[in-house]
């Protein structure tokens, strides 16, 4: 997808953005896309107002996304009785505003085979649910209707929308971690209605966490070749994985008892003993084993294997067994091309392997009770994920362990845990734009250079480009990166550039810069696009002021001048100092 417009009707604005905040995205004629790798990089001071637009972009295509799902959980779903605050199509934050994109057109709905981008406007006014019309829809078929139906709007949408922050940004992770827990409301509903669950959730919102980003490690550790793993191998020193470790626990003790009601009670357990008080127990991973169809054994009647997730990860390990004390199955995975060409056969694809994992990390919310998931839904807080429960390792029903990789330079092995911060981000923020390079997609990205080298910072655009160097041309990407560094607006076009600032009203302007972006000088751009003009640090700078002050009080210049040079590093300002200095003596 490509962004088009987007602007803010509400009276109330969203975050610091105000009603009537707009972005032309494309300003070229006819809304033309250039080719190549193009993100937008965000830029500005802090709270200039750059990562609430990555906010809203999540925010509205959060609500664009309920408005349209098939199954809406009942703590979530609006009840005039039971849940008179629950979802409406008509009430969004922001409950107005304008948004246009192109998007590939499915060649099902593309019946006269054009080349052409579909261009989509939708439109929210208060107290309405959002109005979606395809505009150009004569250049693809012979009704032309711009009105969508429910199916239609569903298909020009956005393939995912992917978040990752560096930091604690809970305003962008919000609308994920709300959809994270539909996801796990949709696996239940068909665990209580025993209909087969397929292989990925409905909802397309992603924000890649802690235990997302392992997963994200390894499925394109397990699929991508030598040549699309360079960034990891030359930054990072990464060489490969050794091995790791899956534990899937099947039984989940229910706590307090009363949530055993929220589950199929043909699939919980009672529980006691001598020194315990009854206990419930469910088992969540009912419907993950699927049996196989006939078409899954061979010619000479070996089972390949089921259909369902925990089936095709049995297939792929290196060795596993059941756990009966803990009612759990260990799966150990030893990392050799036999590995790799048995997930490739079951999983097919990386994105596919991912979402199955996806699956079972949901399932590790089922402690959350309904009142706690129903306050979640309605919330708006910024502290809402203090409230929700997070459970011990040996509680949850699947995680990853000894996640063993071979590094550069290090004789022994070493732990995935035990890399520095800014190798996990690396590693997170590039893996991540890995594995849905082939998807139309929107990549919110707030500020995930954090924790880089400035030799990183550098060349993390180059990175990115590498990454997307192998995707599928005919697929679209929209990437936006909230930023500090000025890297990586040395190595964007200006046009690709919004430069964030507030007015002294508090309004938030956004325009883009007046100079060539692409290849300007660090100092230039720190001066240009953050009002910088210093080039030291700030003790630095107050040195050279102090000695500025004794000049100008008629001190010695011999003795300031060498003080100045015994203090003070190389750098422009001590430059002009020196300057001043001897200019003052010529003067004389």
């Amino acid at each position: 997808m490509k962004l088009l417009r987007l602007k803010i009707n509400d009276e109330k604005g969203f975050r610091c953005l105000n009603q009537g905040f707009e972005i032309v995205f494309s300003p070229r004629p006819g809304n033309r896309i250039p080719d190549g790798f193009n993100p937008f990089v965000l830029a500005g001071p802090n709270g200039s107002g750059k990562s609430n637009l990555l906010e809203l972009l999540a925010a509205i295509f959060y609500h664009i996304e309920c408005q349209f799902l098939n199954f809406r959980p009942s703590s979530f779903e609006l009840n005039e009785v039971e849940n008179p605050v629950g979802f409406r199509a008509e009430i969004a934050i922001p409950d107005a505003f304008e948004l246009e994109y192109l998007i590939p057109v499915p060649k099902e709905m593309n019946d006269f085979g054009s080349n052409e981008l579909g261009h989509i406007f939708i439109n929210k006014v208060p107290e309405k649910a959002s109005a979606i019309a395809w505009r150009n829809r004569e250049l693809f078929s012979e009704e032309g209707n711009p009105e969508l139906s429910n199916l239609e709007v569903k298909q020009l949408l956005p393939e995912f929308i992917l978040g990752y922050s560096s930091g604690e940004n809970e305003t962008l992770s919000l609308p994920f971690f709300k959809m994270r827990f539909i996801h796990f409301d949709e696996y239940l509903e068909k665990l209580k209605n025993a209909d087969q669950y397929g292989d990925a959730p409905e909802g397309r919102l992603s924000f890649l966490d802690n235990e997302l980003n392992q997963a994200i490690l390894l499925c394109n550790f397990l699929f991508e070749d030598e040549k699309t793993l360079i960034p990891f191998r030359e930054e990072v020193g990464i060489e490969g994985l050794e091995g790791f470790r899956i534990i899937v626990q099947h039984y989940q003790t229910l706590n307090p008892p009363g949530m055993a009601k929220a589950f199929p009670q043909s699939l919980v357990e009672e529980e006691s003993g001598i020194f315990l008080k009854k206990a419930s127990r469910v088992k969540l991973t009912h419907n993950l084993s699927i049996p196989p169809k006939p078409e899954s054994f061979s010619e000479n009647g070996i089972q390949r294997t089921g259909e369902g997730i925990l089936d095709k990860l049995l297939k792929c390990t290196t060795c596993h067994f059941y756990d009966t004390e803990t009612d759990s199955t260990i799966m150990d995975f030893f990392f050799s091309d036999a590995t790799k060409e048995a997930f490739k056969f079951y999983f097919e694809t990386s994105l596919k392997l991912f979402q199955g994992l996806q699956i079972l990390l949901t399932l590790n919310l089922y402690s959350v009770s309904e009142a706690q998931k129903k306050d979640l839904y309605q919330s708006s807080s910024l502290y809402v994920r203090e409230t929700i429960p997070t459970l011990p390792s040996d509680e949850r029903v699947i995680r990853f362990k000894d996640l063993v990789l071979q590094k550069k330079g290090v004789s022994g092995s070493v732990y995935l845990k035990s890399l520095s911060d800014g190798e996990h981000q690396f590693l997170h923020s590039l893996g991540l734009c890995l594995l849905f390079r082939n998807s139309n997609s929107l990549f919110l990205l707030d500020e995930p250079e954090t924790h880089f080298n400035p030799d990183w910072r550098s060349k993390f655009i180059s990175r990115l480009r590498d990454c997307f160097k192998t995707a599928d041309p005919e697929k679209r990407q929209e990437i936006f990166i909230s930023t500090h560094s000025p890297f990586l607006i040395s190595d964007s076009k200006p046009e690709f550039v919004l430069v964030f600032n507030k007015t002294p009203g508090g309004k938030v302007e956004v325009t883009r810069p007046e100079y060539n972006t692409l290849g300007a000088s660090i100092n230039k751009i720190t001066m240009k696009s953050f009002d910088k003009r210093e080039t030291i640090g700030g003790v630095a700078q107050h040195i050279l002021q102090d000695l500025q002050t004794r000049l100008d009080k008629g001190e010695d210049k011999e003795d300031i001048l060498c003080e100045a040079d015994r203090l003070l590093g190389d750098s422009v300002e001590k430059i002009f100092f020196i300057k001043t200095i001897l200019d003052r003596g010529e003067n004389k």
